[in-house]
This record gives structure tokens, C-alpha cells and sequence, in this order.
């Protein structure tokens, strides 16, 4: 399988001459999901979810199809008829000749005030998991953890103590469209070697750099 890094937290999937696109959101570039043959989205949040960039890759594309919660689908099913599938927690199914087991229900906090909205994380092929804007801890090994480095909901704390929940034998930065460098050093010196993290290969892949997975 291989792995591209897109702005903030989307993620391009190739495997067999297909395609698996996770959240190409308002904060990647435009054409995050071109040629993608299959679309998962986590939630409905604007840096995950944009209609544009779906309804580009899905007119580009016939036999293209997304996979979502109910939140998104229920804003989208009417433009894409036929072509989105609602799923939650619990469940499977194959997209693009990648399998995917749905992990999680709720966006994790971001402020007591601020209504919490669902959220779904997605393991794909039992062997990448993006969980979405959540710390959802799947209950089976990861081997490749898309880790949300910095958003409103995170401290570092968070994120150091979910590598190790998770226990991957790798993470790879994702949610970091909002970080300069100065904050992607920090998280590269506390997240990698030597780091607080035990165990896990830290990484981050500039938006276009790819990765072999096994």
C-alpha cells in the first residue's frame, strides 16, 4: 500500500492501480480527492468535509463512492444519489478493494460549551487507522496510527498518551495544517526518537511526500 500525505488531515491510499481518499477537507488542496475511487469522511467539521472537493471527485470519477457517518451523508446523499453509504461504529465493508472497520462515535471535546458533535474513525486494510478529530482507541492492533498533532481539542499530553494506548508501530503527523514550523519542530523532538512516545516511529510527511506500507 502506498501512502500521501495531502494538507492538514486528509490522506490518499493506493493499493492494485486504486484509490482511498480519508477527509479531503477545506484546508487541503482542491484536488485532494481527484481520481479517488473511493471517499471516507470522519465528520462534517469544514477541514474535513467539503462538499466541493466531493463533488469534484465524484463527476470526474462514475463508479466513485463515499463513506460516512449520518451527519455528513444526510447533507450530501441527495446531491451524490446512489453513491454515499451512511456507516457507524461497528461496522465493515470494502471500499475500492480496501477493507474498513469503522471505530468510534463522538468528536472528542473541545470545550464544554461547544455542542459535541459524532465522529467515526476508519482502519483500513486492519492496518492504517485515521480516527478522525477523536482519540479513539481501536480494539485491535494498529500498525500504522494517522496521529492528530495539534487541534483545539488536544494538549500534547493527549497525543503523547494516545500513541501509547494505541501502541503502532508507527505515526504519522496528520492535523497539522495549523502548526508553522516552530510547533512541527517541537512535536518532531517530543514525538521522535528520544521522545516520551516508547516504541512508535514518529514521522511527518510534507503535503505530496509518499510512504510504503507493508
Amino acid at each position: 500500500m502506498k501512502m500521501i500525505k495531502k494538507g492538514h488531515a486528509c490522506v490518499r491510499l493506493e493499493k492494485d492501480g486504486r484509490a482511498l481518499v480519508v477527509d479531503p477537507g477545506a484546508f487541503t488542496e482542491q484536488d485532494a480527492a481527484a481520481g479517488a475511487d473511493a471517499i471516507l469522511v470522519t465528520h462534517e467539521h469544514l477541514d474535513h468535509f467539503d462538499e466541493g472537493r466531493l463533488r469534484a471527485a465524484l463527476d470526474a470519477n462514475p463508479e466513485a463512492r463515499i463513506w460516512t457517518l449520518r451527519s455528513v451523508a444526510d447533507r450530501i446523499a441527495a446531491a451524490f444519489p446512489g453513491r454515499v453509504t451512511t456507516v457507524g461504529h461497528g461496522d465493515t465493508f470494502t471500499a475500492a478493494g480496501f477493507d474498513v472497520q469503522v471505530h468510534g462515535e463522538l468528536h472528542a471535546v473541545i470545550h464544554p460549551d461547544i455542542p459535541r458533535i459524532t465522529n467515526v474513525g476508519f482502519l483500513v486494510d486492519g492496518s492504517v487507522f485515521h480516527p478522525g478529530d477523536a482519540l479513539t482507541v481501536p480494539d485491535q492492533s494498529v500498525e500504522t496510527l494517522l496521529l492528530p498533532v495539534h487541534a483545539p481539542w488536544n494538549k500534547f499530553s493527549e497525543v503523547a498518551d494516545y500513541v501509547r494506548a494505541v501502541s503502532p508501530a508507527r505515526a504519522y503527523a496528520v492535523h497539522d495544517g495549523l502548526l508553522n514550523d516552530l510547533g512541527l519542530s517541537v512535536y518532531a523532538r517530543n514525538l521522535g526518537p528520544g521522545g516520551v512516545t516508547t516504541g512508535a516511529e514518529y514521522a511527518r510527511l510534507l503535503p505530496g511526500e509518499s510512504v510504503r506500507l507493508a
